[in-house]
C-alpha cells in the first residue's frame, strides 16, 4: 500500500496560515533535506485547490529559471499532481488532474494503487479531513521557535480527540524542531494511574 506523508510549516502557538511571512529566515539546509525527503521523493502530489494555485504560478517559473531551486522544481513537475477542487481547471502545469468522487473514497482507493509516496504540502482542509479518516501515514511538522499569534492553526475545535504516535523528532540548528507522526490509539486513565509516577519520598 502507498504511503502519505503530509508537511506542514507550523509555528510554536499552531499557526499555520501565510507561513511565507515568517518562516523563511529558520530555513536551512537541515530543513530544506527534510523537505526534499517528504516532498520532492515523492511521485504523486496530492494538494487543496489554494496549494496547487500557488504551486503552479511559482515552480514552472523556477524549473525555467534554472536557479539553485530548479532541481527541486523539476521533481515537482514530473511529479503526478491530482488536485481536490469541487470545481473544472484548465491546466498549464504538466502532469496536474482533478480528483474525482469522494475525497476518502477516491484517496484510500489512490493509497491501494501502485506507486511511490504521495506527498502533501500545506492544503489544510484536505489534511484535516485525510487525518480524521486516518489515511495520512506521516504528518511531517516543521515547528518554529515563534509564536505568530494570529491566523489559523493547524487543528480546530471538535468534540472528539484525534490521537497520534510520535515517531520521530529532530531539532534543526535553528531551533526548527521536526517532528513526524503518524496515527495513534486514544489512551485510558485519569489522576489515580498519573499519580503513581510522582516522585516519592524514600
Amino acid at each position: 500500500m502507498r504511503k502519505i506523508t503530509a508537511g506542514l510549516f507550523i509555528a510554536l502557538d499552531g499557526v499555520i496560515e501565510d507561513p511565507q511571512d515568517w518562516h523563511f529566515p529558520y530555513y536551512n539546509d537541515e530543513m530544506g533535506t527534510a523537505v526534499d525527503a517528504q516532498l520532492g521523493n515523492a511521485d504523486t502530489l496530492l494538494l487543496g485547490r489554494k496549494t496547487y494555485d500557488s504551486f503552479a504560478g511559482a515552480w514552472p517559473e523556477r524549473e525555467a529559471g534554472g536557479a539553485e531551486d530548479a532541481e527541486f522544481a523539476r521533481k515537482l513537475g514530473d511529479a503526478r499532481k491530482i488536485v481536490v477542487t469541487s470545481q473544472d481547471l484548465t491546466f498549464t502545469w504538466r502532469n496536474s488532474e482533478v480528483l474525482k468522487g469522494d475525497l476518502i473514497e477516491a484517496v484510500t482507493a489512490l493509497k491501494q494503487e501502485s506507486g511511490g509516496d504521495i506527498g502533501m504540502s500545506g492544503s489544510v482542509s484536505v489534511v484535516r479531513q485525510l487525518l480524521s479518516a486516518g489515511l495520512i501515514d506521516e504528518l511531517h511538522l516543521l515547528v518554529h521557535p515563534i509564536a505568530v499569534r494570529k491566523g489559523m492553526r493547524l487543528f480546530e475545535e471538535a468534540d472528539t480527540t484525534l490521537p497520534l504516535t510520535l515517531l520521530s523528532s529532530t531539532p534543526f540548528k535553528t531551533g526548527v524542531v521536526h517532528q513526524v507522526y503518524g496515527p495513534g490509539e486514544q489512551l485510558e486513565g485519569g489522576y489515580e494511574e498519573a499519580k503513581q509516577h510522582l516522585p516519592q519520598d524514600n
